[in-house]
């Protein structure tokens, strides 16, 4: 079952697909240059369109009826044109939160969007159900803030390495936000697990920042961290991705609670949404997940991304040691050294193991 906080988007995204479908059946029949190789090369790389008439806008948010741009702080309402709506068969979505667009405004304070500009960072994942496509989450962002809580939901680690790996495939720097630290007073072990996690990414000089939007504790060194900043909040159900938010740029989005039979949260943003804050800074509040599928991640690749596994991996005898169960392998002795942190050996087991699995049909 696909997340269902994602449906505004798709519903967005499928109907603009379904339109196209529909005009390209009859002039392809009418277009046969679209098979030479030189039209192909053209459509890969459309220009960017001329006149006074085109405005440079960023977009806000993808809604249901339409994709809402800012254009010095009006907003629009716009659509997609024609040329856009190309059939893409490995990006689920046309267009995403934090893209630099031109477009035509309109005095109804619609718009039409013809360009597109090239994204100089991406956060994206598999997409739910199929895993064959890339699901984009925002573009144009330089950090994410990998939210994760304590108790309720319980600390990931699993996740938050998804989450790194994901940031500096797309060219963004990695932070840690671990949120409700104030639930810790009543939990010992909670405290210990907490107190390892800390101590692993500082150990990798990953920023980590514990917050609390009860007590306040944290907050003013995390908006430090995003001053002049774009910014984006993703991670876990339930962790408090916009109770931060509304702490942060004084907003008042809907928040919910945690379902407390399970410990996991409920899904209140629905869409992905960027806001201004101070310092000339944004940031974006996405839909809280439930799993975070890797896109175009080879399972050769992932110990690059586990850099204490790396570095111990060059001493191990094979040259393409899986670290599983291989004679000699460094890596299996600075595990039993503790040299190399049990949780992120498991999460990179985690990782490899996701990663045979074959993508539905």
């Amino acid at each position: 079952m696909k997340d269902h906080h994602f449906d505004q988007e798709e519903a967005f995204h499928g109907k603009e697909k379904k339109n196209y479908k529909k005009e390209r059946k009859i002039l392809s029949k009418k277009d046969r240059s679209q098979y030479k190789k030189t039209d192909l090369e053209k459509r890969k790389k459309p220009s960017p369109p001329t006149g006074e008439h085109f405005k440079r806008g960023r977009v806000l948010a993808i809604m249901a009826n339409g994709i809402l741009v800012d254009f010095e702080d009006i907003l629009y309402t716009c659509a997609l044109r024609g040329i856009l709506k190309k059939e893409n068969l490995r990006i689920k979505n046309l267009i995403a939160v934090g893209d630099f667009v031109l477009f035509e405004p309109q005095e109804d304070l619609s718009g039409s969007i013809a360009y597109v500009e090239e994204r100089h960072s991406i956060l994206s994942r598999a997409e739910q159900i199929s895993r064959r496509k890339e699901q984009l989450i925002a573009v144009n962002i330089d950090q994410v803030l990998i939210t994760s809580s304590v108790v309720i939901p319980p600390l990931k680690p699993n996740l938050i390495d998804r989450y790194i790996i994901a940031a500096l495939k797309g060219n963004m720097d990695p932070i840690i936000v671990i949120n409700k630290i104030d639930l810790l007073v009543d939990s010992e072990k909670e405290k210990t697990f907490f107190d390892e996690v800390l101590t692993i990414y500082q150990a990798l000089e990953i920023p980590l920042y514990p917050v609390s939007t009860l007590t306040g504790e944290g907050m003013e060194a995390l908006k430090t961290a995003m001053q002049k900043k774009s910014s984006v909040f993703s991670g876990q159900s339930g962790t408090g991705k916009t109770s931060l938010i509304n702490a942060i740029t004084g907003s008042n989005l809907l928040t919910g609670e945690v379902i407390s039979k399970t410990r996991k949260g409920s899904h209140t943003t629905t869409h992905t949404h960027l806001l201004p804050i101070e310092e000339e800074g944004f940031c974006v509040d996405t839909p809280g997940i439930k799993s975070f599928g890797m896109w175009d991640l080879k399972k050769e690749e992932v110990q690059h991304y586990f850099f204490e596994i790396a570095d111990y991996a060059t001493s191990c005898k094979f040259l393409n040691c899986s670290h599983m169960q291989e004679p000699d392998c460094a890596v299996q002795k600075a595990l039993e050294d503790g040299e190399i942190s049990r949780l992120r050996f498991d999460s990179y087991c985690a990782l490899i193991a996701s990663l045979k699995e074959k993508p539905m049909r």
